[in-house]
């Protein structure tokens, strides 16, 4: 016999926002999966969406048509029952009799056939004599039940309290719910809440809410590992071509061909962005969040910029104290080449997207200064390789990596109940590099130094250590984003 799957039944009165409480909860943006539109009534017949761990199922929610009759139903439910409270049995004729009903009857089928109760209401609305039918034929069901006040953006909440003391007289539990905005944390209380109202199911939905855990800390720990390979990728990478003696020589055309590389590096460089954060936004579920637009322009960042210091990075005093420590050569110029031109790209880099943002996108590329301390390196015979890698300045990787962090946590702020296409983008806001602890900014800042020579170090203790400190600072980002009230 095999064992019975906990369901809930998602029900309230249409546009209430039961799709939008679903598609967050579970993490779904697909239209083709939920269809989620102003307009009333695009939830016909109880759909189920299945929470998965494999190919094993273990707990399954209901989508549900929304109530439009409340009250006319629920008069009908007391004449089918007659004198005193109806129940289960009552609301099984109401179902079963014809014609007429058929929202209130196609969300009743569920309940009736076992499920609990998730009842989600827009609290900013007045409270009607057709949402008190509405709690009234939910009680009859007998079914554990949980009241959702899912809050609107920019709607009021002066009603809120009103629809708390009636809800507090019908459900067992209720909670509060912004499917709009609502993240990691936010998602598993509403899923921890279910454990206070279902006790017959209390071992499933523990271990559901354990496996949710684990499969959360398991997508970090990927993101880390994406992360990590493009920082590798990105500093190790190079744009070089051949060009003739004579032509270096002739300054008009040895600037043509520095500028013909420019443009080549950044287009790699986009590549790898573009590369990355489509892998992180598969990660996390989201189809209508992208990585790019037609629209989107260069806008320069200046790594010697106060600005640029002070908001993304380490500070000079920290780039020093890391180069102290790793042996490095702060500000030296990265050897990119052996037998050709050594060149370091200066201190200017191009962003898009805001103030701050570390996108690198063709067309208007920024003015890459040359760096060409150590003069020419000419190789053997009619021709030289000029190889063009990343800006010298050391600031650069942690940077970078500020932009992937920003762009994380917008990822993680992006709720799957807005059906809304966006782009992904940095806001203008600080970074996190500058507050990691010194430990792991050694780590980081060494692995850096050698992927920058060209040469990624190898070893499983080196990845596990660069891979522990990524995840870490992926795990920083949650935090911030609890703590500012935005959590994840």
């Amino acid at each position: 016999m095999s064992e019975k799957i906990p369901e809930f039944a998602v029900v309230g009165r249409v546009n209430m926002g039961k799709s939008s409480v679903i598609a967050t909860l579970l993490e779904i943006d697909d239209n083709e999966l939920i269809r989620i539109s102003p307009t009333p009534g695009e939830t016909t017949m109880p759909t189920p969406y299945p929470v998965k761990f494999g190919k094993r199922e273990c707990v399954r929610f209901i989508d549900t048509p929304g109530f439009s009759q409340a009250v006319e139903a629920m008069r009908e439910i007391q004449k089918i029952h007659g004198e005193g409270t109806p129940g289960r049995e009552a609301l099984r004729k109401f179902v079963e009799q014809e014609p007429g009903f058929a929202d209130e009857k196609n969300l009743l089928r569920p309940l009736l056939d076992g499920a609990g109760v998730l009842y989600v209401v827009d609290p900013s609305k007045p409270l009607r004599d057709d949402f008190l039918a509405e709690m009234e034929i939910l009680r009859w069901t007998g079914r554990p039940r949980l009241a959702v006040l899912n809050l609107r953006e920019g709607k009021g909440t002066e009603h809120e309290e009103l629809w708390r003391e009636k809800l507090g007289s019908a459900f067992n539990l209720v909670r509060t719910f912004d499917a709009h905005h609502a993240k990691y944390e936010q998602r598993l209380l509403l899923m921890k809440s279910l454990l206070e109202i279902e006790e017959r199911n209390r071992a499933k939905l523990e271990e559901t809410i354990s496996l949710i855990e684990m499969e959360w800390e398991e997508r970090r720990l990927d993101a880390a590992e994406i992360i990590r390979d493009f920082l590798a990728a990105a500093l190790k990478m190079r744009a070089q071509a051949r060009i003739d003696e004579k032509d270096e020589s002739l300054p008009s055309r040895r600037h043509k061909k520095e500028e013909e590389l420019k443009i080549e590096y950044f287009e790699k460089l986009k590549k790898l962005e573009k590369t990355c954060f489509s892998e992180l936004l598969r990660i996390y579920r989201h189809h209508l969040l992208k990585v790019e637009s037609a629209a989107e322009n260069f806008r320069e960042i200046d790594l010697e910029s106060v600005e640029t210091w002070m908001k993304w990075g380490l500070s000079r005093t920290q780039l020093t104290l890391i180069a102290a420590a790793t042996g490095a050569a702060g500000g030296a110029v990265v050897d990119i080449s052996t037998g050709g031109l050594t060149h370091g790209l200066g201190t200017l880099i191009g962003g898009i997207g805001g103030a701050g943002a570390a996108w690198f996108k063709g067309g208007m590329l920024p003015d890459l200064k040359v760096d060409m301390k150590g003069g020419l390196k000419l190789s053997t015979g009619e021709t030289k390789e000029m190889v063009i890698g990343p800006p010298a300045s050391p600031n650069f990787p942690w940077i970078l990596l500020d932009g992937v962090l920003v762009r994380y946590g917008r990822i993680l702020e992006k709720a799957h109940g807005r059906h809304d296409v966006e782009i992904l983008e940095a806001s203008d806001e600080e970074g996190y590099t500058k507050h990691f602890p010194p430990e792991r900014r050694k780590v980081l800042g060494k692995w850096f130094a050698e992927c920058a020579k060209g040469n990624r170090p190898v070893g499983k203790d080196v990845d596990t250590r660069v891979l522990l400190s990524l995840e870490e600072s992926l795990g920083d980002v949650e935090r911030v984003l609890e703590s500012s009230g935005n959590a994840p």
